[in-house]
Formats: structure tokens, C-alpha cells, sequence
């Protein structure tokens, strides 16, 4: 069923209830922001003249997780593709970056979007919140309470996302959010 709207959150209403009760029961979960995601986030998002070789390492996209004992946000270890593995080793890299998604638990990710508009080429950083169905309950709680822990680290971010399938990541949807009918095309494909 194709609606026409992309839809981050469909009419599941046990996942929009576990995802309210974890809001409402859970507002502030305590969770630390690790430094090493700020100063990521940062160079990202801090695009300085650089050398070719210095390009090649700057980061495309980063996933980041929960450490073990559920109380800091952490760099996911080896989830992350630089810009110099973008036609080498990685063809397409947002696909790349979906199949880098755990099917059964939740993650949060930046990744570095480039697209076109009818007008220009743009590169904007996108915060993904990714939350599958098959997820457990409390995995989505904590991840959906410490949102905003994160949010609050990323300063400047103009696209969110929230995904809760791999059907809320494809080019259509991804294009909706970053400016609807004006995106003509992401990462080189049309839309």
C-alpha cells in the first residue's frame, strides 16, 4: 500500500503505545552522551578545508549505540562508512548504511545525506532514530527516552528521522524529509 505520505510512525498501535509509555513514563533516562559522539557529530558537521587524503577519512555515515550497561551513548565499533569508501568498497552508500541496521534493535545514526534540488547540490546531516518493530519493548523505551540526551549533543541538525522498518528508509521517504518535491535526486539516484 503506497499512501503517498512516508510516515515515520504508522498506525501500529502497539508500537505508538510502548513509544508514548516510554515518553511518558520514562522522560528523562539518565543516559550520557559519550564525548567521542560529540566530537564526531562535530566533525561532520564542521566542514574544514581539507586535503584530498583528509576528505577521504571524514565520516559519511556513523551509527551509534547504547553501551552495555544501557547508561552512555556510544560509537557503534566498526558501523560507520567514511567518505573515501564511497565508490571503492561501498557502492551505494545509503543502502550500505541500511543494511549496517540491526533488524532487532534500536540505534541512532548520523549520516552525511548528498542530494539535489531543482535549484543546487546540497549535503545535510541527517539524525536517524532507528526503531524496528521486532525490537524489544524495553530497547525502545530507552532509546525513544534518551532521544532528546542526544538531540541536545547535536546542535544544528535540520532533518530527523525517525524508522521504525526498512520501508520507512527508502529514497522516497528519505527525499521527503529533506525538502519534499525539490529533491530530485539522493546520492546520485533519482527520486
Amino acid at each position: 500500500r503506497n499512501t503517498g505520505y512516508c510516515s515515520a510512525v504508522r498506525a501500529d498501535k502497539a508500537l505508538n503505545a510502548s513509544i508514548a509509555f516510554a515518553l511518558l513514563s520514562l522522560q528523562a533516562s539518565g543516559v550520557q552522551v559519550a564525548d567521542e559522539v560529540c566530537r564526531i557529530f562535530y566533525d561532520m558537521k564542521v566542514r574544514k578545508c581539507s586535503t584530498p587524503e583528509e576528505i577521504k577519512k571524514r565520516k559519511k555515515a556513523v551509527i551509534f549505540c547504547l553501551s552495555p550497561d544501557k547508561k552512555c551513548i556510544i560509537v557503534e565499533e566498526g558501523k560507520e562508512i567514511l567518505v573515501g569508501d564511497v565508490g571503492v568498497t561501498v557502492t551505494d552508500p545509503f543502502k550500505h548504511f541500511v543494511q549496517m541496521l540491526p533488524e532487532k534493535d534500536c540505534r541512532y545514526a548520523l549520516y552525511d545525506a548528498s542530494f539535489e534540488t531543482k535549484e543546487s547540490k546540497k549535503e545535510e546531516l541527517m539524525f536517524f532514530l532507528w526503531a524496528p518493530e521486532q525490537a524489544p519493548l524495553k530497547s525502545k523505551m530507552i532509546y525513544a527516552s534518551s532521544k532528546d540526551a542526544i538531540k541536545k549533543k547535536f546542535q544544528g541538525i535540520k532533518h530527523e528521522c525517525q524508522a521504525n522498518g526498512p520501508e520507512d528508509l527508502n529514497r522516497a521517504c528519505i527525499a521527503e524529509k529533506l525538502g519534499g518535491s525539490l529533491v530530485v535526486a539522493f546520492e546520485g539516484s533519482p527520486v
